[in-house]
Protein backbone atom coordinates (compact mmCIF):
# COMPACT_ATOMS: atom_id res chain seq x y z
CA UNK A 1 0.00 0.00 0.00
CA UNK A 2 2.92 2.51 0.92
CA UNK A 3 4.41 2.30 -2.50
CA UNK A 4 1.81 4.40 -4.28
CA UNK A 5 0.69 6.35 -1.23
CA UNK A 6 0.77 10.02 -1.15
CA UNK A 7 0.91 12.95 1.86
CA UNK A 8 -2.66 14.23 1.85
CA UNK A 9 -2.71 17.57 0.41
CA UNK A 10 -5.22 18.72 3.28
CA UNK A 11 -4.02 17.12 6.93
CA UNK A 12 -4.46 19.06 10.30
CA UNK A 13 -4.87 17.82 13.14
CA UNK A 14 -6.51 19.14 16.79
CA UNK A 15 -4.00 20.16 19.87
CA UNK A 16 -4.83 17.57 22.27
CA UNK A 17 -3.13 19.47 25.32
CA UNK A 18 -6.07 23.17 25.75
CA UNK A 19 -4.49 25.02 28.35
CA UNK A 20 -6.64 28.23 29.22
CA UNK A 21 -5.18 32.01 29.55
CA UNK A 22 -3.18 32.40 33.11
CA UNK A 23 -4.91 34.44 35.26
CA UNK A 24 -2.46 36.60 37.94
CA UNK A 25 -3.36 37.57 41.46
CA UNK A 26 -1.32 38.84 44.39
CA UNK A 27 -1.17 37.58 48.31
CA UNK A 28 0.61 36.84 50.92
CA UNK A 29 2.87 33.51 51.30
CA UNK A 30 1.25 32.30 54.57
CA UNK A 31 -2.08 32.93 53.00
CA UNK A 32 -1.64 30.58 50.28
CA UNK A 33 -5.03 28.52 51.57
CA UNK A 34 -7.40 31.25 51.95
CA UNK A 35 -8.69 32.06 48.15
CA UNK A 36 -11.18 35.30 49.44
CA UNK A 37 -7.41 36.41 50.55
CA UNK A 38 -5.61 37.00 46.86
CA UNK A 39 -6.54 40.14 44.74
CA UNK A 40 -6.47 40.38 40.85
CA UNK A 41 -3.05 41.74 39.44
CA UNK A 42 -3.70 45.08 37.62
CA UNK A 43 -1.76 46.51 34.50
CA UNK A 44 -1.21 50.19 34.79
CA UNK A 45 0.36 52.41 32.92
CA UNK A 46 3.94 53.89 33.37
CA UNK A 47 5.48 56.95 31.27
CA UNK A 48 9.07 56.63 31.91
CA UNK A 49 12.52 59.22 30.14
CA UNK A 50 14.96 56.72 29.41
CA UNK A 51 18.44 57.74 27.18
CA UNK A 52 20.20 57.01 24.32
CA UNK A 53 21.69 53.52 24.47
CA UNK A 54 21.55 51.83 21.20
CA UNK A 55 24.68 50.84 19.03
CA UNK A 56 25.90 54.33 17.36
CA UNK A 57 27.31 54.43 13.45
CA UNK A 58 30.96 54.59 13.26
CA UNK A 59 30.99 58.19 12.31
CA UNK A 60 28.44 59.09 15.18
CA UNK A 61 30.89 57.30 17.71
CA UNK A 62 33.88 59.57 16.28
CA UNK A 63 31.92 62.89 16.17
CA UNK A 64 31.59 63.77 20.38
CA UNK A 65 29.40 66.82 19.15
CA UNK A 66 26.71 64.16 17.32
CA UNK A 67 26.99 62.26 20.33
CA UNK A 68 26.21 65.04 22.97
CA UNK A 69 23.73 66.40 20.87
CA UNK A 70 21.61 62.68 20.43
CA UNK A 71 21.73 61.76 24.86
CA UNK A 72 20.55 65.44 25.04
CA UNK A 73 17.46 63.97 23.17
CA UNK A 74 15.52 61.86 25.53
CA UNK A 75 13.92 58.52 24.98
CA UNK A 76 10.34 58.63 26.10
CA UNK A 77 8.14 55.93 26.04
CA UNK A 78 4.79 55.06 27.74
CA UNK A 79 4.76 51.02 28.88
CA UNK A 80 2.59 48.60 30.87
CA UNK A 81 3.75 47.12 33.95
CA UNK A 82 2.08 44.98 36.34
CA UNK A 83 3.41 44.59 39.99
CA UNK A 84 2.54 43.25 43.08
CA UNK A 85 0.56 45.51 45.62
CA UNK A 86 3.19 46.98 48.45
CA UNK A 87 1.37 44.68 51.18
CA UNK A 88 1.62 41.38 48.78
CA UNK A 89 5.01 39.01 48.18
CA UNK A 90 3.53 36.72 46.63
CA UNK A 91 2.26 35.89 42.69
CA UNK A 92 -0.84 33.29 42.56
CA UNK A 93 -0.93 32.21 38.09
CA UNK A 94 -3.34 29.63 37.77
CA UNK A 95 -5.25 27.87 34.62
CA UNK A 96 -6.59 25.21 33.82
CA UNK A 97 -5.14 22.11 31.43
CA UNK A 98 -8.05 19.85 29.34
CA UNK A 99 -6.33 16.27 28.14
CA UNK A 100 -7.77 15.00 25.10
CA UNK A 101 -7.89 11.69 23.16
CA UNK A 102 -7.68 11.01 19.48
CA UNK A 103 -4.12 11.91 19.07
CA UNK A 104 -3.08 11.25 15.75
CA UNK A 105 -6.36 11.19 14.59
CA UNK A 106 -6.58 13.76 11.62
CA UNK A 107 -9.61 16.84 11.61
CA UNK A 108 -9.03 17.45 8.05
CA UNK A 109 -7.72 14.45 5.59
CA UNK A 110 -9.00 14.26 2.53
CA UNK A 111 -6.98 11.09 1.93
CA UNK A 112 -8.81 7.41 3.16
CA UNK A 113 -5.91 5.56 2.32
CA UNK A 114 -3.04 7.62 3.82
CA UNK A 115 -5.68 8.33 6.96
CA UNK A 116 -5.95 4.82 7.54
CA UNK A 117 -2.24 4.13 7.14
CA UNK A 118 -1.56 6.79 9.52
CA UNK A 119 -3.64 5.44 12.22
CA UNK A 120 -2.89 1.89 11.60
CA UNK A 121 1.29 3.92 12.36
CA UNK A 122 -0.06 5.54 15.70
CA UNK A 123 -2.13 2.41 16.77
CA UNK A 124 1.14 0.43 16.30
CA UNK A 125 3.26 2.87 18.44
CA UNK A 126 0.39 3.57 21.15
CA UNK A 127 0.61 -0.49 21.65
CA UNK A 128 3.94 -0.66 21.70
CA UNK A 129 5.12 2.33 23.51
CA UNK A 130 1.94 4.23 25.16
CA UNK A 131 1.84 7.56 26.39
CA UNK A 132 3.96 7.25 29.42
CA UNK A 133 7.09 8.68 27.79
CA UNK A 134 5.35 11.58 26.69
CA UNK A 135 3.22 11.96 29.60
CA UNK A 136 5.63 11.70 32.37
CA UNK A 137 7.55 14.77 30.53
CA UNK A 138 4.39 17.33 30.43
CA UNK A 139 4.12 16.02 34.24
CA UNK A 140 7.89 17.26 34.83
CA UNK A 141 7.23 20.79 33.13
CA UNK A 142 3.89 21.10 35.44
CA UNK A 143 5.76 20.61 38.72
CA UNK A 144 9.10 22.66 37.66
CA UNK A 145 6.29 25.52 37.05
CA UNK A 146 8.42 26.13 33.57
CA UNK A 147 4.84 27.97 32.45
CA UNK A 148 5.85 30.85 34.89
CA UNK A 149 8.74 31.55 31.95
CA UNK A 150 10.51 35.11 33.66
CA UNK A 151 8.02 35.00 37.01
CA UNK A 152 10.39 31.54 38.04
CA UNK A 153 13.27 33.35 38.06
CA UNK A 154 14.73 34.62 40.95
CA UNK A 155 12.24 33.53 43.16
CA UNK A 156 12.63 32.67 47.02
CA UNK A 157 9.65 29.41 46.63
CA UNK A 158 7.55 28.67 44.13
CA UNK A 159 5.06 25.52 45.03
CA UNK A 160 2.95 24.02 41.98
CA UNK A 161 -0.49 22.59 43.14
CA UNK A 162 -2.24 20.72 40.41
CA UNK A 163 -5.31 18.92 40.56
CA UNK A 164 -7.68 16.84 38.53
CA UNK A 165 -10.86 18.07 38.72
CA UNK A 166 -14.39 16.13 38.70
CA UNK A 167 -17.57 17.84 38.85
CA UNK A 168 -16.05 20.86 39.37
CA UNK A 169 -14.29 19.44 42.62
CA UNK A 170 -10.85 18.51 43.07
CA UNK A 171 -10.66 14.38 42.94
CA UNK A 172 -7.05 14.17 43.26
CA UNK A 173 -4.61 16.78 43.42
CA UNK A 174 -0.59 17.08 44.32
CA UNK A 175 1.76 19.72 45.24
CA UNK A 176 5.50 20.06 43.79
CA UNK A 177 8.27 22.41 45.16
CA UNK A 178 8.99 23.65 42.00
CA UNK A 179 12.82 24.86 42.44
CA UNK A 180 13.42 21.29 43.53
CA UNK A 181 12.92 20.32 39.88
CA UNK A 182 15.17 20.92 37.14
CA UNK A 183 13.94 22.08 34.06
CA UNK A 184 16.76 20.69 31.71
CA UNK A 185 16.47 16.80 33.26
CA UNK A 186 13.02 15.85 32.39
CA UNK A 187 13.52 11.94 33.17
CA UNK A 188 14.26 12.34 36.89
CA UNK A 189 11.80 10.04 38.61
CA UNK A 190 9.70 11.27 41.19
CA UNK A 191 6.92 9.27 42.28
CA UNK A 192 4.57 12.16 42.34
CA UNK A 193 5.56 13.18 39.03
CA UNK A 194 4.73 9.38 37.54
CA UNK A 195 1.39 9.59 39.14
CA UNK A 196 0.45 13.34 37.35
CA UNK A 197 1.73 11.39 34.36
CA UNK A 198 -0.07 8.46 34.74
CA UNK A 199 -3.05 10.71 34.76
CA UNK A 200 -2.73 12.49 31.83
CA UNK A 201 -1.61 9.48 29.41
CA UNK A 202 -4.83 7.84 30.62
CA UNK A 203 -6.14 10.98 28.85
CA UNK A 204 -4.57 11.21 25.87
CA UNK A 205 -5.07 7.78 25.22
CA UNK A 206 -8.80 8.13 25.97
CA UNK A 207 -9.61 6.31 28.73
CA UNK A 208 -11.18 8.70 31.01
CA UNK A 209 -11.60 12.32 31.07
CA UNK A 210 -8.76 14.81 32.22
CA UNK A 211 -9.11 18.21 33.38
CA UNK A 212 -6.31 19.91 35.43
CA UNK A 213 -6.36 22.97 37.70
CA UNK A 214 -2.61 24.07 37.99
CA UNK A 215 -2.42 26.68 40.82
CA UNK A 216 1.42 28.41 40.89
CA UNK A 217 2.44 30.64 44.17
CA UNK A 218 5.64 32.63 43.55
CA UNK A 219 7.26 34.04 46.45
CA UNK A 220 9.34 37.21 44.36
CA UNK A 221 8.85 39.89 47.28
CA UNK A 222 6.32 42.70 48.10
CA UNK A 223 5.99 45.23 45.44
CA UNK A 224 8.53 43.43 42.86
CA UNK A 225 7.08 43.75 39.32
CA UNK A 226 5.30 40.52 37.56
CA UNK A 227 6.09 39.12 33.98
CA UNK A 228 2.31 38.45 32.12
CA UNK A 229 2.32 37.70 28.24
CA UNK A 230 3.07 40.81 26.09
CA UNK A 231 1.05 41.89 23.22
CA UNK A 232 1.99 41.99 19.69
CA UNK A 233 0.41 44.96 18.23
CA UNK A 234 0.25 44.58 14.57
CA UNK A 235 -1.34 48.19 13.73
CA UNK A 236 -0.87 50.91 16.34
CA UNK A 237 -2.63 53.21 15.51
CA UNK A 238 -2.77 56.22 17.45
CA UNK A 239 -0.83 54.39 20.10
CA UNK A 240 2.34 55.66 21.71
CA UNK A 241 2.42 52.59 23.73
CA UNK A 242 5.80 50.66 23.40
CA UNK A 243 4.97 47.66 25.47
CA UNK A 244 0.99 46.38 25.90
CA UNK A 245 0.76 43.45 28.32
CA UNK A 246 -2.18 41.00 28.00
CA UNK A 247 -5.38 41.29 30.32
CA UNK A 248 -8.34 39.55 30.77
CA UNK A 249 -11.17 41.33 32.07
CA UNK A 250 -9.05 43.81 33.69
CA UNK A 251 -6.55 41.33 35.31
CA UNK A 252 -2.84 40.43 34.14
CA UNK A 253 -2.50 37.12 32.27
CA UNK A 254 -0.54 34.92 29.99
CA UNK A 255 -1.61 33.84 26.87
CA UNK A 256 -2.76 30.15 26.35
CA UNK A 257 -0.51 29.34 23.76
CA UNK A 258 2.40 30.58 25.95
CA UNK A 259 1.46 28.09 28.54
CA UNK A 260 1.22 25.23 25.91
CA UNK A 261 4.64 26.55 24.85
CA UNK A 262 6.16 25.38 28.16
CA UNK A 263 4.22 22.37 28.78
CA UNK A 264 5.59 20.64 25.02
CA UNK A 265 9.37 22.06 25.95
CA UNK A 266 10.01 18.22 25.86
CA UNK A 267 12.65 17.55 23.05
CA UNK A 268 15.64 16.54 23.86
CA UNK A 269 15.85 13.63 21.35
CA UNK A 270 17.73 16.77 18.48
CA UNK A 271 21.20 16.89 17.95
CA UNK A 272 23.02 19.63 20.44
CA UNK A 273 20.22 18.58 23.33
CA UNK A 274 23.42 17.79 25.77
CA UNK A 275 24.33 21.52 25.85
CA UNK A 276 20.77 23.44 25.30
CA UNK A 277 18.37 21.32 26.82
CA UNK A 278 14.68 20.51 26.36
CA UNK A 279 13.49 22.92 23.55
CA UNK A 280 9.31 23.27 22.63
CA UNK A 281 8.95 20.60 20.15
CA UNK A 282 8.18 22.19 16.40
CA UNK A 283 8.01 20.37 13.09
CA UNK A 284 11.48 21.87 12.49
CA UNK A 285 12.93 22.41 16.01
CA UNK A 286 12.91 26.11 15.95
CA UNK A 287 13.98 28.26 18.40
CA UNK A 288 12.49 31.76 17.73
CA UNK A 289 14.59 33.94 20.49
CA UNK A 290 17.55 32.25 19.12
CA UNK A 291 16.41 32.85 15.42
CA UNK A 292 17.94 28.93 14.87
CA UNK A 293 16.35 25.51 13.75
CA UNK A 294 17.57 22.34 15.22
CA UNK A 295 15.89 19.91 12.98
CA UNK A 296 16.93 21.01 9.66
CA UNK A 297 15.22 19.11 6.82
CA UNK A 298 19.19 18.53 5.88
CA UNK A 299 19.87 16.15 8.92
CA UNK A 300 16.90 13.76 8.39
CA UNK A 301 15.16 15.34 11.83
CA UNK A 302 12.49 17.30 11.20
CA UNK A 303 9.36 15.96 11.55
CA UNK A 304 7.97 15.79 8.11
CA UNK A 305 11.02 13.40 6.77
CA UNK A 306 10.33 11.36 9.58
CA UNK A 307 6.95 11.16 9.21
CA UNK A 308 7.07 10.43 4.90
CA UNK A 309 9.84 8.09 6.20
CA UNK A 310 7.35 6.33 8.28
CA UNK A 311 4.08 6.31 6.45
CA UNK A 312 5.44 6.02 3.01
CA UNK A 313 8.68 4.42 3.20
CA UNK A 314 8.05 2.17 6.13
CA UNK A 315 11.63 3.01 7.59
CA UNK A 316 10.37 2.73 11.39
CA UNK A 317 12.45 6.36 13.17
CA UNK A 318 14.58 5.33 16.16
CA UNK A 319 12.17 5.33 19.67
CA UNK A 320 13.02 8.62 20.06
CA UNK A 321 12.02 10.25 16.84
CA UNK A 322 8.67 8.37 17.21
CA UNK A 323 8.51 9.86 20.25
CA UNK A 324 8.94 13.61 18.50
CA UNK A 325 6.30 12.47 15.89
CA UNK A 326 3.64 11.55 18.09
CA UNK A 327 4.56 14.75 20.39
CA UNK A 328 4.32 17.01 17.10
CA UNK A 329 0.91 15.56 16.30
CA UNK A 330 -0.53 16.01 19.83
CA UNK A 331 0.53 19.56 19.25
CA UNK A 332 -1.28 19.57 16.19
CA UNK A 333 -1.24 21.85 13.52
CA UNK A 334 -1.59 22.05 9.66
CA UNK A 335 0.69 19.43 7.66
CA UNK A 336 -0.72 18.93 4.28
CA UNK A 337 1.73 18.87 1.19
CA UNK A 338 2.07 21.46 -0.52
CA UNK A 339 -0.07 21.45 -3.99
Amino acid sequence: MSNNLKTASVLAFERKLDPSDAVFHAGLWSQKAASESWSPVRIKEKSVRGTISNRLKAKEQQDEAKLDAAIQNPNLQTVDVAALPAEADTLKVQFTLRVLAGAGMPSACNSAEYQAKLLQTVQGYVQQHGFAELANRYAANLANGRFLWRNRVGAEEVNVEVAVLKDGKAEKSWSFKALEHSTRELDASNSQVEELGTIIAEGLAGKRHVLLQVTAFVRVGAGQEVFPSQELVLDKGASKKSKTLYHVDNVAAMHSQKIGNALRTIDTWYEGAQDLGPIAVEPYGSVTTQGKAYRQPKQKLDFYTLLDDWLLKDKVPAVEQQHFVMAVLIRGGVFGDAS
